[in-house]
């Protein structure tokens, strides 16, 4: 009896300094004030585990390669010269947006815009048109494709540069909206209306209200509730286009290439998404010699001859057919190209005199941007379809930064006035500034155009039957994931005599 009374005291004991614990709040490194405690101000330190991953996104961990042509120019237009690039770690969708994906787009859309403002999903309608061709019968899929459930795994095509960006922003709020739902901070709202729907940006504005869930955050400032800060950690970045680079470094998929991983030496250059410099797999086994990627193999033949088709798709084919590349991503070559952010320019911003040290996260496009504030430096009121008023930076406004001294960067050093370079668009060029980069061969395309580095450019306002499209999103923290919380990779017991030797 004793000793179960012992015993008792000691786990009573133990609890209690356990909690007392969990309790003690953690000091500034600088003030020594207590963070999270409301009697010390209440400023707010998070035990952040790291960003988490969206839906049908992969962690793309960076790195450098050399970007650029592997196949031989066979045209000399050497319009994609190899240079040495490093890329930050990103997400990237694992499949191309299917028809599926695009009409849930298109639902929302006619549900909450469709009374007032029709013609928002007129704009948003991908064009069915582009499968019509003088001399061949395809209008069956003017009707079927995008709408038909045959197809609901199928990429979606008939959508311009434009309409993809759109359905990207349309996606982050989707997402944000689901996460916040998921943690009762909101509660489900169906019944959203023209501007009173959830727009990331506006409720961080403090410009959308919403259902307040059963879980709201509590606030350390005041004891109250509060919603959710940008500075929670919370939301996700927005979804957007991939860069061309880092378009062409996920397709390209070197991860696990280097001979030894210290030595940082990559012993492959891959030609295609895969190993070997065929369009079949070469490994023995169940599927040696089926095809690799969706594409034209030759005049008229799309897909082989009856009883044995060698890619067993005569247009496209679903988003996770064939082997995904060493990423997990699917159909990086084949199936239907896909638009990237770029603006196109036959010289690539790092091959340009001048620019030798724009070799970080290359891409030509910016326009930069900043909210329309008021006289308190608040963003003004949001537009009537629920979102934050942006406006172009006045070149004037920035001829004292040492970085940039223009709002809109498209034509640096290719068409502006210094490069003394001038694309007659229409005359002897077809090259302007709607004109968007497209990676990747589609299922009408050879082999050549297969190759990751492989480019070439359609308007932003044109669509095709053959190009499509798919989403990244940028990794914050470390670049190699929640695992590792950056630095160097000493041992600890390293990083202690480190900091024994100098104190």
């Amino acid at each position: 009896m004793q000793k179960c009374l012992k015993l008792g005291a000691i786990v009573l004991f133990s609890a209690l300094f356990v909690f007392s614990s969990c309790k003690k709040s953690e000091k500034s490194a600088t003030t020594g004030w207590n963070y999270n405690d409301q009697e010390w101000g209440g400023f707010e330190k998070l035990d952040y585990q790291g960003q988490a991953t969206g839906p049908n996104l992969v962690l793309i961990e960076g790195g450098t390669f050399s970007m650029g042509t592997t196949e031989q120019d066979v045209m000399f237009e050497y319009k994609n010269i190899p240079r040495r690039v490093t890329v930050s770690s990103f997400y990237m969708d694992e499949t191309e947006v299917a028809n599926i994906d695009y009409r849930e787009y298109l639902y929302w859309i006619e549900r909450v815009f469709g009374e007032s403002y029709p013609e928002v999903l007129l704009k948003a309608l991908p064009d069915t048109l582009v499968w019509r061709e003088e001399l061949s019968f395809n209008e069956p899929f003017v009707e079927t494709y995008f709408r038909h459930p045959a197809y609901d795994d199928y990429p979606v095509v008939g959508v311009n540069w434009l309409q993809a960006n759109e359905y990207c922003k349309w996606r982050t709020d989707r997402v944000n909206e689901m996460i916040l739902t998921e943690k009762e901070i909101l509660a489900t709202n169906s019944e959203q209306k023209d501007e009173d729907n959830f727009n990331t940006e506006a409720y961080l504005a403090g410009q959308y209200e919403g259902s307040v869930g059963e879980k709201p955050i509590e606030d350390l400032k005041t004891g109250g509730e509060r919603r959710a800060r940008f500075e929670d950690g919370i939301l996700l970045p927005a979804y957007r286009l991939p860069t061309e680079s880092e378009w062409e470094f996920a397709a390209i998929a070197l991860l696990g290439k280097q001979a030894y991983s210290k030595d940082e030496r990559i012993t492959d250059r891959r030609l295609y998404p895969w190993d070997g410099n065929t369009m079949r797999f070469m490994k023995r086994g169940k599927y040696q010699g089926e095809m690799m990627a969706n594409f034209k193999r030759g005049r008229g033949d799309y897909m082989g001859m009856a009883g044995k088709l060698n890619d067993n798709a005569h247009i496209t084919g679903p988003v996770r057919a064939f082997f995904p590349n060493d990423y997990g991503l699917f159909n990086m070559a084949g199936n239907v190209s896909e638009w990237v952010m770029d603006v196109y320019r036959p010289m690539t911003s790092t091959t340009l005199r001048g620019v030798e040290d724009q070799d970080l996260n290359s891409f030509r496009g910016n326009k930069f941007e900043h909210k329309v504030l008021d006289e308190e430096g608040r963003p003004v009121e949001k537009d009537s379809l629920g979102r934050i008023r942006y406006e172009m930076v006045k070149d004037e406004d920035v001829t004292h930064r040492l970085n940039y001294q223009r709002g809109d960067v498209i034509n640096y050093l290719d068409g502006d006035k210094e490069s003394e370079v001038f694309y007659n668009y229409g005359i002897s060029s077809l090259v302007s500034d709607k004109a968007r980069v497209i990676k990747g061969g589609g299922w009408t395309d050879r082999a050549y155009f297969l190759v990751p580095g492989s480019r070439r450019f359609l308007d932003e306002d044109r669509a095709s039957r053959s190009v499509g499209f798919r989403c990244a999103m940028t990794r914050v923290g470390s670049p190699r994931g929640n695992a590792q919380k950056g630095g160097n990779n000493f041992p600890k017991k390293y990083k202690k005599k480190v900091k024994r030797k100098y104190k």
